[in-house]
């Protein structure tokens, strides 16, 4: 072959195609193929449209990915956050009972009850009239906006249920409960039982107290008074057997807070029914004070239990602040000649002008040893244990230069004082209290709430027997002929002082009062009555809302007024009797 032939032999295998497995697929190198490597082979290059539906797919799953994360997230976030916390164990409250609360003969005034939507017990009051000043109400557990208890007792806010909230509230538990994924409960157990709340005996009798409150309401309704209280108390152990302030609120409004209307119409209501008036209100007591100066004369020597002084229906006296001019000082009536036991019971201004501030020669006990004598009786002394109360205020001159700016006391002031005027403020229970003190002859008891509960006794000293006898006999007039005669029951015996104190700026109101003790022969109770800041033609109210009570006790409760069950046809045919007062 030419030489040109075998060039053109070895250019045509130069310029033909090699295949790659022809180079790199020889028989040496078989043995050392190693797919995983790629070693041996050579890929061709990724087509730019598989790149791109493969970037597309996944640009898809991304987005798939985003809107669920989104969704979880946000959407139903709060979802699998109360499953991821239901998934566990959980420590549940369990809720105390609070405490029952019961007269003394075990009628029930509150109490619990279980509600739908409730965790907790629901607090019920008695419907009876005349126990929420008394009973008063509680705040429950509350939650925060997320659903959790910020606070988990109930906690009493006034009356009963705040005095004695320690023994009522009781002690929580605390349950263990494990739920599942979707809030089911799969087991619970309790690792700390509650401690239900003390149950408390008042020494409240439901029935006296709603009758009274009834008698009371009607008082203040029918004749324009603001208000009005009454207590009627054991003397000799302190339990208080009734104890009524009008108007009054709801306590089941107030537990629950729901209703705002009506618990802002109570709180803007100018007739305070928050107002608890038998230990906190303070009133001008006017002559209902007259048997405790009686108590200081008689003790003094200042007269003698027969001596008469006449009342022609006023006195005068010369004007400290004019000399041409006198001061004339007026009885609600020309009473004649009185004695002492008189002068209580047809309530004789004059007469006790005369022996408190003195009068022409008659002489007169003084304001300092009134001040003694009626401070004796615990006037001006405020109430201890759940009735705390204001002190009140028994007019000085020490006391006036204070309040009016220097003004010295003048025989006036005496003479108002004498009667219960002038700066003299009490409270119904002070009143009680002191009159206790009359019937049993000095020893005075604090008043209790509880039944079986005796309060400290505080015994008078420097009084003789004999005046604390005249004193009574007084009082016991008033009833038999005198200002208390609407007392006068047959089946009752009764010792009593009414009492008529002018209030507002022109003296155009005037408080009702009326004070006592029963049986009069053996006393075991003393009560107080006022009706507040009313016309003045109703000055005799607070003696009527009492009688009607004492009538109702003789047929209804015999066991409190010493004798037997009296005939009820009997009892309300006895007509209320004006005597020979009008009730000062």
């Amino acid at each position: 072959m030419t030489h040109r032939g075998l060039r053109g032999l070895f250019s045509k295998k130069r310029s033909r195609e090699i295949h790659p497995d022809e180079i790199f697929l020889d028989s040496s190198n078989i043995q050392n193929f190693n797919r995983d490597q790629f070693e041996g082979r050579l890929e061709k290059p990724i087509p730019q449209k598989s790149l791109f539906f493969l970037g597309a797919f996944f640009f898809l799953i991304l987005i798939v990915f985003s809107a669920k994360a989104s969704s979880l997230q946000i959407i139903d976030s709060a979802k699998y956050k109360e499953m991821s916390e239901n998934n566990r164990l959980r420590h549940d409250i369990i809720f105390a009972h609070r405490g029952v609360i019961k007269d003394r003969n075990d009628v029930t005034l509150a109490w619990n009850e279980f509600k739908e939507g409730r965790d907790f017990p629901v607090r019920m009051y008695t419907d009876k009239l005349g126990f929420s000043n008394i009973l008063g109400y509680i705040k429950y557990p509350q939650k925060d906006t997320s659903g959790f208890y910020y606070t988990t007792q109930t906690v009493g806010q006034d009356g009963i249920e705040k005095y004695y909230d320690k023994d009522l509230a009781g002690k929580n538990g605390i349950k263990l409960t494990e739920v599942d994924v979707k809030g089911e409960v799969a087991s619970d157990s309790d690792i700390l039982p509650p401690q239900n709340g003390e149950e408390l005996h008042l020494s409240i009798d439901a029935r006296v107290q709603e009758t009274l409150a009834d008698y009371l309401k009607k008082a203040v309704e029918a004749s324009n008074f603001d208000g009005g209280a009454g207590v009627i108390m054991n003397i000799k152990t302190g339990e208080v057997l009734a104890s009524v302030s009008y108007p009054e609120y709801d306590s089941e409004v107030m537990t629950e807070g729901k209703d705002s209307d009506a618990i802002k119409a109570l709180f803007e209501n100018k007739r305070k029914p928050f107002l608890e008036r038998v230990s906190s209100g303070l009133y001008a007591p006017g002559s209902i004070v007259k048997p405790f100066v009686a108590l200081g004369v008689l003790q003094e020597n200042i007269i003698s239990p027969a001596k008469e002084i006449q009342s022609t229906g006023s006195i005068s006296i010369p004007n400290p602040y004019d000399k041409d001019k006198v001061t004339i000082f007026k009885d609600w009536k020309a009473h004649g000649y009185t004695n002492l036991r008189e002068a209580i019971a047809v309530s004789s201004d004059v007469y006790f002008y005369s022996v408190g501030g003195g009068y022409k020669d008659q002489k007169g006990l003084g304001i300092l040893k009134l001040d003694e004598y009626v401070k004796k009786f615990l006037l001006g002394v405020k109430t201890e244990g759940f009735f705390e109360g204001p002190t009140g205020n028994v007019p000085t001159p020490e006391w006036k230069e204070k309040t009016f700016n220097g003004d010295k006391w003048v025989l006036g002031n005496t003479y108002h004082t004498s009667i219960g005027q002038y700066g003299f403020l009490v409270t119904p229970l002070q009143m009680a209290r002191a009159v206790g003190g009359i019937a049993r002859s000095g020893a005075m008891v604090e008043p209790t709430i509880l039944k079986g509960e005796k309060g400290n006794t505080t015994v008078v000293s420097g009084i003789d027997e004999k005046n604390y006898k005249e004193v009574r006999l007084g009082m016991q007039d008033a009833v038999l002929w005198g200002t208390a005669i609407a007392l006068n029951i047959p089946q009752i015996s009764v010792g009593a002082k009414t009492g008529t104190a002018e209030v507002g700026a022109k003296k155009e109101y005037v408080n009702s009062w009326i004070e006592g003790f029963f049986p009069f022969e053996n006393p075991e109770y003393s009560f107080a009555v006022v009706l507040e800041r009313g016309p003045p033609k109703y000055q005799i109210s607070s003696m009527r809302v009492m009688g009607d009570t004492l009538k109702w006790m003789v047929v209804n409760t015999p066991e409190y007024t010493g004798g037997e069950k009296a005939d009820k046809e009997e009892i309300e045919k006895l007509e209320v009797k004006e005597g020979v007062g009008d009730g000062r």
